[in-house]
């Protein structure tokens, strides 16, 4: 193999290696051996196919493998022999005038990793802001709670049914006059209020008494499910079979044993250590913020632009499908890219940070072990369903990049640690509503080669009005899966009659989403 550099300027190399033919057609020999036990050919016992008729048959196949091989052996050597540390992937290039049986001629391109000056870690001063769990806040997570889990009580005799109350309904469906397939249901609850159903459903059930006879008209949605029915008038004769008036849940030791609990007050211990859990979460994320925004402000150096780039790629697409889901797409798209000169200045802060925190782990001994390694691949491959688990964890065991994709929140988290050890650290009580107008947003996680750069995300600076939090998802979920339509060739009506396609969306806001926002710092 010859190697002649082209370029050496900054961070950019690049180098044109030759990988003679007799290298390549040796390869090619050597799978030709390996493959002659199992070939069969009339004429020819099994294994004894000659060389050259195998290399006849599978000659184009064999080379295309062999050439592959040799050029990912050449650019790890010279990787090795040039004692080079790329940023990215090398770009690898075939000359256009190749010819089987030839020299081949590689183009390698590549950005290196900078020296990273020595990190100042003796001297970091750091704050860390306290904060106890709020006996008030576990009453009003128990008041949530309670409102989740309703229940209904017969009305008295000739309620008339308002909005919040439940009416058990008979109903038949009817467009243009004829019953449609899966519009007739009996003793189908419909909530009031819920917007579970088509718009104008529910409310038309408001003033209705048990016995009563009702004729709901409404219009599918022009985006409802069952092409059929899109934006069809329908009407749907009602027989109200019950009226139901809500009962507020009482919070005491049978609200919680219907939960599974003991009683109250395991009920209440487990609420104040989640909430614990999630105030020393939000202390740490402060604390971790100063760390770096600290090394950030000691710390000058250049980095790859490919790594800047690929960063500011994953910020600017995780923003475009943040607005692209609000209400004015077209406008929140434009303030984005407006300001996609903030947000590469932010890539490259996340870069050089990263850098610097491999640094750090690597001249303090800090790594993932193989045990830790393992328990990661394990929950990685536990998100896929059980058949493709064995494949998930071998393209890990199989992928450098992969694997160090996986690897870097639990590095960065051992490095922050460290650094927290070694910090001066001194402590002051703060309000929750304090830390997060500080923060305004959650963190993501920064990016470096031994720590993964490209894991994480960008993050707005601020949650969209109205959006359901991650701990509000489940519930959101269970209320959209009640409601949803019949997916595939099912019958559209066969759950509920009419419900209206957004129900389906979990964790859908509720009312206007502010415009995007900006990605923090990390």
């Amino acid at each position: 193999m010859k190697t002649v550099e082209t370029e050496n300027k900054g961070l950019k190399r690049a180098y044109t290696v030759t990988i003679p033919a007799k290298d390549i057609d040796a390869r090619v020999d050597g799978e030709i051996k390996k493959m002659a036990p199992q070939v069969r050919m009339p004429g020819f016992r099994p294994g004894k196919v000659p060389p050259n008729l195998i290399r006849k048959m599978h000659g184009e196949a064999l080379m295309r493998d062999a050439l592959q091989s040799a050029v990912q052996d050449s650019v790890q050597q010279l990787i090795s022999d040039k004692a080079l540390r790329p940023a990215m992937q090398p770009e690898v290039e075939l000359g256009d005038d190749y010819e089987a049986g030839k020299d081949a001629e590689i183009k390698v391109t590549l950005e290196t990793l900078p020296e990273v000056p020595s990190p100042k870690i003796d001297q970091i001063k750091l704050e860390r802001l306290t904060l106890e769990a709020d006996d008030a806040a576990v009453d009003e997570q128990l008041k949530q709670l309670a409102s989740g889990q309703q229940r209904f009580e017969a009305a008295k005799k000739g309620h008339k049914a308002k909005s919040g109350d439940q009416v058990v309904i008979d109903t038949v469906g009817k467009v243009g006059g004829k019953a449609f397939d899966g519009g007739t249901l009996e003793a189908m609850p419909v909530t009031i209020g819920s917007g579970t159903l088509i718009p104008g459903f529910e409310e038309q059930l408001i003033g209705a008494a048990e016995g009563d006879e009702v004729t709901v008209n409404v219009t599918f949605p022009k985006d409802y499910q069952a092409k059929e029915l899109k934006g069809k008038a329908a009407t749907f004769d009602c027989v109200v079979r019950e009226v139901k008036v809500p009962v507020e849940a009482k919070v005491d030791d049978d609200f919680a044993k219907s939960l599974g609990l003991t009683g109250l007050d395991q009920l209440r211990s487990m609420l104040k250590d989640q909430q614990q859990q999630e105030l020393n979460g939000l202390t740490r994320t402060h604390m971790k913020r100063r760390l770096l925004d600290q090394l950030a402000s000691e710390h000058d150096f250049d980095v790859p632009p490919s790594m800047v780039d690929a960063e500011f790629e994953q910020i600017m697409s995780q923003l475009r499908h943040e607005a692209s889901h609000e209400e004015d797409a077209e406008a929140a798209l434009k303030e984005i890219e407006g300001d996609s000169a903030e947000y590469r200045k932010i890539a490259e802060r996340r870069v050089r940070l990263g850098l610097l925190l491999s640094e750090i782990g690597t001249a303090n001994g800090i790594d993932i072990t193989q045990q830790e390694m393992n328990r990661l691949i394990g929950q990685a491959a536990a998100q896929y369903r059980p058949e493709d688990r064995d494949q998930f964890i071998r393209f890990v065991q199989e992928n450098p990049m992969a694997a160090a994709q996986l690897r870097a929140p639990l590095f960065e988290d051992k490095v922050v640690d460290f650094l927290f050890d070694k910090a001066d650290v001194t402590e002051r009580s703060a309000t929750r509503a304090e830390i997060e107008a500080d923060l305004e947003s959650e963190e993501g996680h920064v990016h470096g080669p031994g720590c993964g750069h490209d894991h994480g995300e960008a993050k707005p600076k601020k949650a969209a009005k109205g959006k359901a939090k991650a701990d509000d998802k489940p519930k959101a979920a269970e209320k959209a899966a009640d409601a949803k339509p019949a997916k595939g060739g099912d019958k559209p009506a066969k759950a509920k009659p009419a419900p209206k396609a957004e129900a389906t969306s979990e964790a859908k806001p509720a009312a206007k989403k502010a415009p995007a926002k900006k990605p923090t710092k990390k």
